[in-house]
């Protein structure tokens, strides 16, 4: 039994910022020297990220002055920016709006329409509220009433695949179950202050986006439409300290290990071999690739974990370069980029996140 993947829709907000741009603003929103000003430009400029996408900003003029006003600048001794309920403030405002215009797309791409969707999955990682844009969607998208809400909540990275597991799930369980996934994350209300080098590599990577597939029953797969006919996760040793995701008081802290690479490189590729090899695949099989871009050195990782090219990382490198790291969203940006080149198959979606874990999905 498979899940068939019948629409997918991506969305992002108004404005967006080149990277130039995003460094100039970090110079100055932390208490640091100007030696190292230079030093977070140098991290941002190694991103592998030319532009994102944030609800904060005001403009998407290059260069333009207050191009944002929630974050003021850290000179005062303690400043650490705005509280954790003024950050969640914003996420219920913009969360749910870019979750609708996501899931819109999708239903319109599937052909289904909302009355005859059986269950919502929800995925973010990012905030928090209740009620939540779960509901708003039902209400806004006209969802049926009694539709079934899940939510995959504070997953990371890899929300999106625990989501279409989830929603998997359902429609193998129901053959009459439609199922409407979506991800939102709106990761630019978490930057942070102040000297941190691991922080200001998560400032520079991450930002906001949502995206949403529809899918169904399918008991075996015709080939016309990508079909998602197995789930894999794989709890990788010794990382539990690599990759955090915690709540503070000025939002929510990431940490992230500068050995994450080496622990993927170390445990990916037996563990890839193995769980392929289950569905009588091998790596060198799989036609192309949706690798979560957690950022250049995770991509690069990867690809020498696993033998693969240029041409295969490309969709990864392109959206990573093109809308950043938005989290649990942004491996549905590259399967829909996938899909609409029509891409070989089979397909893999592989993330990472806290744990360390490693999350994939197998699309014939």
């Amino acid at each position: 039994m498979s899940f068939e993947i019948l629409g997918v829709g991506t969305a992002n907000p108004e404005h967006a910022v080149q990277q130039k741009d995003a460094a100039e603003i970090a110079k100055h929103l932390g208490r640091v020297d100007e030696k190292k000003q230079r030093q977070i430009v140098a991290l941002y400029r190694r991103s592998g990220v030319q532009q994102r996408y944030s609800v904060l900003l005001n403009s998407s003029e290059d260069g333009a002055e207050n191009r944002q006003s929630f974050y003021t600048p850290g000179e005062e001794p303690g400043n650490s920016g705005p509280d954790t309920a003024a950050r969640m403030e914003q996420y219920v405002l913009h969360a749910a709006p870019l979750a609708i215009k996501a899931a819109n797309k999708a239903l319109l791409d599937s052909g289904k329409a909302p009355g005859e969707i059986t269950h919502l999955v929800t995925v973010s990682c990012s905030g928090f509220s209740a009620p939540g844009f779960d509901i708003e969607l039902i209400r806004e998208l006209g969802l049926p009433e009694e539709t079934a809400r899940t939510h995959v909540g504070f997953m990371g990275c890899h929300g999106a695949m625990n989501g279409l597991r989830v929603a998997k799930a359902y429609a193998d369980a129901d053959p009459k179950a439609c199922v409407l996934v979506c991800a939102v994350e709106l990761c630019s209300v978490h930057h942070h202050y102040g000297w941190n080098p691991q922080r200001i590599v998560a400032n520079s990577l991450f930002a906001d986006g949502a995206a949403a597939v529809v899918g169904c029953h399918r008991e075996t797969p015709t080939g016309e439409d990508w079909t998602i006919v197995a789930n894999g996760s794989r709890l990788l040793p010794d990382s539990r300290e690599m990759m955090s995701w915690e709540i503070g008081n000025n939002g929510f802290e990431m940490g992230l290990s500068p050995e994450v690479p080496n622990v993927i490189q170390q445990y990916l590729p037996e563990w890839m071999e193995a769980w392929l090899g289950r569905h009588q695949l091998t790596t060198k099989e799989i036609a192309s690739w949706a690798i979560h871009p957690g950022g250049p050195r995770i991509l690069q990782a990867t690809a020498e974990a696993l033998g693969l090219d240029d041409q295969q990382m490309e969709p990864s490198r392109r959206v990573l370069e093109e809308y950043g790291n938005m989290s649990s969203p942004t491996v549905l940006f590259i399967i829909e980029r996938l899909r609409q080149a029509e891409a070989k198959r089979p397909c893999v979606i592989l993330g990472f996140g806290p744990g360390l874990v490693a999350e994939a999905a197998l699309i014939l």
